[in-house]
């Protein structure tokens, strides 16, 4: 078998692009080199693997099925060359990091930060998705380093560190009328207005699985995809809201909010740095980890003063 580099690229790019002409210009070759790497990967497996519709080229199911390892082939051979290029080298470089809204705002400003006066000449790209996300990116290998929010998880290509814990907690205004409940009914929380996570949010997946535990329902919840946006709304006293103690530290030290105990609720949280075992840390991230751990151990100390 003649598979090369080459007719995985192809592969990926005809997925993305379904023209052969825009896969030509990518990759600087003629249109009719991309058709003959075609033909030539449908001879060598003996399958139909492209299909051509409304002047379209699309992957066939068998296509679609090679795909799913060309995708990783070809991430991989980028991570190689990266590291060859790259290797005992903390001068140059780009670190592509993924993170989630908590640790994006919260806690990764001051890392990147004091990361980039340690290296000035190395590039960090950071994307800031929902955990999920930021954990389908570590698999396709499209970043380097995730930094997530989120309860326990496991995965078969994907190693996780906990850095720290990230309850989530129920707040208020202090001028609230709950504010003064030594205990709460899960009843209650629904019939009180209430400041919802956008659906992808991972504290959104925790408020969900504690509305099913207690067969609940939200009464017309205001849905909002910022936490700075919930926040604001929950300091005005009207709503309460489930959100990450990490994003509420400061107006709880200056007493602007008021921490309510949620009944019944049993999940754990953390933040997690979390890498694919595929890849092979270069010394840039292994330095950024270091970085992410003392800050980490630092705040830990700062929660639960």
């Amino acid at each position: 078998m003649r598979m090369n580099l080459m007719k995985l690229q192809i592969v990926e790019l005809i997925d993305r692009h379904h023209h052969m002409t825009s896969v030509a210009d990518i990759l600087g070759i003629k249109q009719p080199t991309v058709t003959f790497h075609m033909k030539s990967l449908e001879e060598e497996l003996q399958v139909r693997l492209f299909e051509s519709r409304s002047g379209k080229t699309f992957l066939t199911e068998a296509g679609q099925a090679l795909l799913h390892y060309a995708v990783k082939i070809n991430a991989l051979a980028k991570e190689s060359e990266r590291v060859v290029r790259e290797y005992d080298s903390l001068c140059r470089g780009t670190l592509h990091i993924g993170a989630s809204y908590v640790p994006a705002t919260y806690l990764l400003p001051v890392i990147l930060n004091a990361f980039a006066r340690e290296f000035p000449g190395i590039r960090i790209s950071l994307s800031v998705k929902p955990s999920p996300v930021i954990r389908d990116m570590l698999a396709r290998h499209q970043i380097d380093l995730g930094i997530i929010s989120s309860a326990p998880f496991t995965g078969p290509s994907l190693q996780a560190e906990s850095l720290c814990e990230d309850d989530l907690i129920l707040i208020c205004s202090p001028d609230h009328p709950l504010a003064k409940s030594d205990s709460l009914q899960p009843e209650q929380i629904v019939r009180t207005p209430f400041a919802l996570h956008g659906t992808e949010s991972s504290t959104r997946q925790l408020t969900d699985q504690w509305l099913a535990q207690h067969g609940l329902h939200m009464r017309s919840p205001v849905e909002l995809d910022s936490l700075e946006a919930i926040k604001q709304l929950v300091l005005l006293g009207d709503h309460i809201s489930f959100i990450s103690r990490m994003a509420v530290q400061r107006e709880l030290q200056q007493g602007l909010l008021h921490v309510l105990i949620i009944p019944g609720h049993q999940a754990s949280r953390h933040i997690y740095c979390v890498h694919n075992k595929d890849r092979l840390p270069s010394v840039q991230i292994q330095r950024f980890q270091e970085v992410l751990r003392e800050r980490s151990n630092q705040l830990k100390l700062a929660m639960w003063e």
